[in-house]
């Protein structure tokens, strides 16, 4: 269903809701730092 629509194995899915903009981007950065070690 993911092929389907486009979305290949190597994209980052980005769900938000209503936390602030600060929370989500220290989520994102977490995330990233975590996925390429540093």
């Amino acid at each position: 269903e993911q092929q389907a629509a486009g979305v290949s194995p190597g994209y980052v899915r980005l769900a938000v809701g209503l936390e602030h903009i600060d929370d989500i981007l220290a989520d994102v950065e977490r995330g990233l730092a975590a996925a390429t070690g540093s």
